[in-house]
This record gives structure tokens, C-alpha cells and sequence, in this order.
């Protein structure tokens, strides 16, 4: 991997750029995160969120993995939590957990799908569910708030927590406004050519900007 460039400052606009690109957070900070601009509002009855993550930090701590945050809650994050995985909608407190194989040094393809009209709540690992859960039947995510990767916001784009900050690497993150089939998931974890490309957050054309110490590698 060859490195493109390192912010110490916030970036004054937000990018655009191709699929080939890994986020690097090097270090524990309070200050570094990758804010992202959705392609539409996250007004979802249902989703598929996918990711790929590497980090040694699994068994340590709480690690945050993908953050949604309206001016009012926690609408939509995932967390490392002990060497479990969580969900949680609109709570900090009340999630769906999943014993899940640990995550690693080596890039895990991470996928997330849940569906209100039932509540079945699952994680995809390297192309393997886990199994279902049901959670927040008949919940909505609502629309009004701001994606980061590497932060956890108790306030709306504030108050991060430094042993909460995520330490690694994190690409290819897709999101789509249903939930994908098993094959289609199956496509994406093997970077196939007819993969599915999310229609709320698409890696290849994604929007963004970058705060503090995070590097943006080439893959």
C-alpha cells in the first residue's frame, strides 16, 4: 500500500474517490474520524451495512465500528464490545449482540441486516451468517444525522471518548436500504464484478471528509 496523504487538520471540503482506498486510524485519539455523506437520507424500515475491518484492538475494549447520530440519540451504530458484536438503534444501551469469530489484523469482510417488518437481525462474516435475532420490530431509522467512522459522538459531532476510538483499518463500506440476499452477500465478500453497489453509501463513488490523524492508503 503506498500512502496518498495524512491530515493532521480538518479537510476543508469533501472528497470523491474510487474503491481502492483504506482508511487508516494509526493510533488512540479523540480527534480523528472520517465524516461521510450519504447518497441518500437514512430514512430506512431496513438495511444492509457491510465493511471491511481489520484491528487488533478485539478482546481490549469497546471499539466503535460505524456511527450514525442524529441531533437527538444514537440512531444507528455498531460496535466491538469484549470480543462481541453489537447493534443498536436509537439506544446506547439496549442492542442485538452476536458472539461472532474475533476480528483481526487481517481485513474481515463485516456485513449487518436488519428488517422492521420482522425484527431478524443478523451479521455476515467473510460471507457466513450468523444466526437470526429479533430486534426492534417495527422500529424506523430516521433521517437528520451524520455518518463518522473511528468515533463514537455523545453529543451531535462531539464529546468523543479516546478508549472508545477505533485503532486499525476500514474499507469498502456499503450500504443499502433492504436487505441483501445471501448470494449477493457472497459477491460482495469476494469483490466480484457483479457485486451489488449500495445505494445509500457506495465505497467506489463515496463522499467524505477527513479529520485529524487518519491516512488514507491505496489498497
Amino acid at each position: 500500500m503506498s500512502v496518498l496523504f495524512f491530515l493532521k487538520s480538518i479537510t476543508s471540503s469533501f472528497a470523491e474517490s474510487g474503491g481502492g482506498k483504506v482508511f487508516l486510524f494509526p493510533r488512540e485519539s479523540n480527534t480523528a474520524y472520517v465524516r461521510i455523506m450519504p447518497k441518500k437520507p437514512l430514512n430506512l424500515q431496513a438495511f444492509t451495512l457491510c465493511m471491511r475491518v481489520a484491528t487488533e484492538l478485539n478482546n481490549q475494549r469497546s471499539t466503535i465500528l460505524f456511527a450514525y447520530r442524529t441531533e437527538q440519540a444514537d440512531e444507528l451504530n455498531v460496535w466491538q464490545e469484549y470480543g462481541k458484536v453489537y447493534l443498536y438503534l436509537r439506544s446506547s444501551s439496549d442492542g442485538a449482540f452476536f458472539a461472532l469469530p474475533p476480528l483481526s489484523a487481517f481485513p474481515t469482510h463485516l456485513c449487518t441486516t436488519w428488517d422492521s417488518s420482522t425484527g431478524a437481525t443478523t451479521f455476515w462474516v467473510n460471507g457466513r451468517r450468523n444466526l437470526l435475532k429479533i430486534y426492534r420490530r417495527g422500529h424506523k431509522v430516521v433521517s437528520g444525522g451524520t455518518i463518522i467512522l473511528g468515533q463514537d459522538p455523545d453529543s451531535y459531532l462531539g464529546q468523543f471518548d479516546i478508549n472508545q476510538s477505533f485503532v486499525g483499518e476500514i474499507s469498502d463500506v456499503q450500504m443499502w436500504d433492504s436487505v441483501l440476499t445471501a448470494g449477493q452477500i457472497e459477491l460482495l465478500y469476494n469483490n466480484r464484478y457483479e457485486a451489488p453497489i449500495g445505494n445509500v453509501l457506495d465505497w467506489n463513488s463515496l463522499q467524505y471528509q477527513i479529520f485529524g490523524n487518519v491516512v488514507q492508503v491505496s489498497d
